[in-house]
C-alpha cells in the first residue's frame, strides 16, 4: 500500500488525461477563489493602504538589503516553523497539517501527471510521501479538532457541532481520511467499496479547494505578506501608528502609566490566566 501509486491503478477506469485536467480545474479553482476572496474582504486594497499609510509615519528609510532579510525572517519564523502560535500544542498541530498538505497535494500532483502513463512504474518515494503526507494531515487536524478548538475547549460545545467556519479543516479531514481508506482499500481489491470511498475523497477534495472562498483557505497566501509588512512597519518605526513598547527603565515610560500602582510594578507578573487550562465552562 505504502509504496504502490493510488493514481496509476485508475487508469483503467479513469483515464489519465481526465485525473490531470481535474487537478488542473482545482488549482484554477484555488487560484480563483483567492483573488474572489480578497476582493470580497478587500484584504489586498486594505494591505496597499495600510503601507502607503506606514511610509508617512516612518521615522527611517528600509534599505533593500535589510527588507530581504525581513523577508528571510518572516520566511523561517512565520512561514516555514508557525513561531506565532504561543500555545506549543497548536503549534505542533499546525505543523504536522500544513507539511502533511503539502507532501500530500505534491506528490498527488506529480503522480498524476509523472506516473500515470502506461507501463510507466512511480519511485516509491512519491507513495510513501503521499500516504505520510495524509497521516501527517489527519493527526494534525484531528488533534485540533478534538482538543484544541476554542469552542469546543473553552465553552463545552460538542466536538460535532458543524459552523461554516469549519468547511476549512472538515474538508481537509475528508481528504485525509477518505484518501487513506481509499488507498488502502484498492490494496486489498475490496471492489464497491473502493469506488464509495474514491468518491468520498474526490467530494472532500472538491469541496476543499472549491470553497477557497469561504474558507481560510485563502488566509495562508495572504498571512506572509501581512506578517512581512508588519516587521517592516516596526523596522521604518512607523509601527502601524501603535506607540513603541513600553520600557520600564525609561523614567518617562514608567511615569506615564495611570495607575501609580503599576509604575514599579515588575513586568512579569505571573502566568495569570494562563495558570490553569480553560476548562470552567
Amino acid at each position: 500500500m505504502l509504496t504502490e501509486n493510488p493514481f496509476a491503478a485508475l487508469t483503467g477506469t479513469i483515464p489519465a488525461t481526465a485525473m490531470q485536467i481535474y487537478v488542473i480545474a482545482m488549482m484554477i479553482l484555488v487560484i480563483g477563489g483567492t483573488v474572489l476572496d480578497m476582493i470580497h474582504k478587500k484584504s489586498a486594497k486594505y494591505f496597499f493602504a495600510n503601507a502607503e499609510n506606514a511610509k508617512k509615519s516612518a521615522t527611517r528609510t528600509v534599505g533593500g538589503g535589510e527588507k530581504v532579510g525581513l523577508a528571510v525572517k518572516t520566511l523561517t519564523s512565520e512561514v516555514l516553523t508557525s513561531s506565532e502560535f504561543s500555545n506549543p500544542k497548536r503549534r505542533i498541530s499546525h505543523l504536522l497539517s500544513m507539511y502533511g498538505f503539502i507532501a500530500f497535494v505534491l506528490s498527488s500532483a506529480v503522480m498524476v501527471f509523472a506516473y500515470t502513463g502506461a507501463g510507466v512504474e512511480t519511485p516509491a518515494i512519491w507513495p510513501i510521501l503521499w500516504h505520510l503526507g495524509a497521516l501527517s494531515l489527519a493527526i494534525g487536524g484531528y488533534w485540533f479538532w478534538f482538543g484544541i478548538r476554542v469552542d469546543v475547549v473553552s465553552e463545552g460545545k460538542s466536538p460535532f457541532s458543524l459552523d461554516r467556519a469549519d468547511l476549512f479543516i472538515v474538508s481537509l479531514l475528508g481528504v485525509s481520511t477518505f484518501g487513506l481508506i481509499w488507498s488502502f482499500l484498492q490494496s486489498i481489491n475490496a471492489g464497491i467499496l473502493t469506488t464509495a470511498f474514491l468518491v468520498l475523497f474526490i467530494i472532500a477534495s472538491t469541496v476543499l479547494f472549491g470553497g477557497v472562498m469561504w474558507s481560510k483557505f485563502a488566509h495562508m497566501f495572504f498571512k506572509p505578506a501581512a506578517a512581512y509588512q508588519k516587521k517592516v512597519t516596526v523596522a521604518d518605526g512607523s509601527r502601524e501608528n501603535l506607540p513603541a513598547p513600553a520600557d520600564r527603565n525609561d523614567p518617562a515610560d514608567r511615569d506615564r502609566h495611570s495607575m501609580e500602582l503599576l509604575k514599579d510594578a515588575p513586568m512579569d507578573m505571573g502566568l495569570g490566566i494562563k495558570r490553569e487550562s480553560p476548562n470552567h465552562y
